[in-house]
């Protein structure tokens, strides 16, 4: 099977996971498994540029981290969750309506 290149997909890195997290918080290990189903195991984002995405992200205000002290499996241990903001809603809306002039500029100049 075909994966995507990583230097295709950058620019989108921060639109799929906004993606996840319009649904509900989520953490990385946990987005990063949802990016790799949902893309039926075509791309797998490595953990550094989930991280990097991440810190931009928040810097940017798209994002606000907060730590639980109780993880999914019950092990107590803390982990540090992200949600989307206001601000992070209206920035997904924009890189979806700037993916599809992408996609139809593009598609101009692919021959099938």
């Amino acid at each position: 099977m075909m994966e995507i290149s990583s230097d295709v997909i950058r620019g989108y890195n921060d639109t799929m996971i906004l993606f996840i997290l319009e649904k509900e918080p989520s953490y990385g290990y946990e987005i990063s498994k949802q990016i790799k189903s949902i893309s039926d195991g075509k791309y797998l984002i490595k953990e550094t540029t989930l991280y990097s995405a991440f810190t931009r992200m928040e810097k940017n205000g798209h994002i606000e981290s907060f730590t639980s002290d109780q993880d999914p499996e019950g092990n107590g241990k803390k982990r540090t969750y992200y949600r989307i903001t206001d601000a992070g809603k209206e920035y997904y809306r924009a890189k979806c309506d700037e993916w599809g002039l992408t996609k139809e500029v593009v598609e101009r100049f692919i021959e099938h």
